[in-house]
């Protein structure tokens, strides 16, 4: 019987190189993909079961390819984990029109091209898992986030609608929404980051959610999401305020 696989975009780096880790430890096949090659080789050259997968999300004919070579290397795939992702805060704090186009290139279509790549394979086999790695920050508004909030809003949209498309070949679409974990991407952030976890904190809940559970959603930690997720359901007026005092969001005079 051949041993389950998982493959993970954004590999190289952060919740997905743990989470390549975490299920690598597990005894899983891992197949990791991201753009820089060294760091993927690097990470494949100590695991013995991560195998290295160069990709560029953007590219949709790269996209498939990959999933072929995934495929013919492994003989199959029960798990998809999407999490390629950018964000520039700097930029975030103007209607920077090309940078937002940028972030959506990546974070919306590059995660979509990945699924479109996997469609008719898990739809066809009628089991296994595409994860779509969001944000806290897709929930709802935030000030300084002209781009990277509106992405991972329109993700959050995306699995919801996905959920019901794939349900009907009994393949299970998951939401994942971390909060501030410690990465190379949340390092650009210039202001305190409330229940700062790490990586491995991050891998941990997310193979639990996966493997072991069955929700539509694995969000954490919870002493921050389950009060953004109050916060969402607040009148608009109400929450404006709240979040424009908790960030201390100012009008210009």
């Amino acid at each position: 019987m051949n041993k389950k696989t998982i493959w993970i975009t954004g590999g190289s780096t952060g919740i997905g190189k743990a989470l390549a880790i975490k299920f690598a430890k597990e005894g899983w096949n891992v197949a990791i993909s991201a753009r820089r090659e060294n760091l993927l080789d690097e990470i494949s050259n100590e695991y013995e079961n991560i195998s290295s997968f160069p990709l560029d999300v953007t590219d949709k004919t790269k996209c498939k390819e990959v999933f072929k070579q995934i495929l013919d290397t492994f003989q199959n795939l029960d798990i998809c984990f999407f999490s390629t992702g950018t964000w520039d805060p700097k930029k975030e704090r103007e209607i920077d029109v090309e940078q937002i186009e940028d972030v959506f290139k990546i974070n919306f279509f590059g995660t979509l091209n990945c699924i479109k790549a996997v469609e008719n394979y898990f739809k066809d086999r009628k089991s296994g898992i595409i994860t779509i790695v969001s944000s806290i920050a897709g929930y709802r508004g935030l000030p300084n986030s002209t781009g990277y909030g509106p992405s991972k809003s329109a993700l959050n949209n995306l699995a919801e609608s996905l959920y019901f498309d794939f349900d009907r070949s009994n393949v299970r679409v998951c939401l994942v929404s971390p909060g501030f974990i410690k990465t190379p991407m949340t390092d650009k952030n210039d202001f305190k980051m409330p229940f700062l976890k790490t990586p491995k904190y991050a891998a941990e809940k997310i193979y639990e959610g996966l493997v072991n559970k069955n929700s539509f959603e694995i969000h954490f930690p919870k002493s921050l999401t389950v009060v953004l997720k109050i916060l969402s359901f607040l009148p608009n007026k109400i929450y404006f305020g709240l979040v424009g005092k908790l960030t201390k969001y100012q009008k210009k005079n």
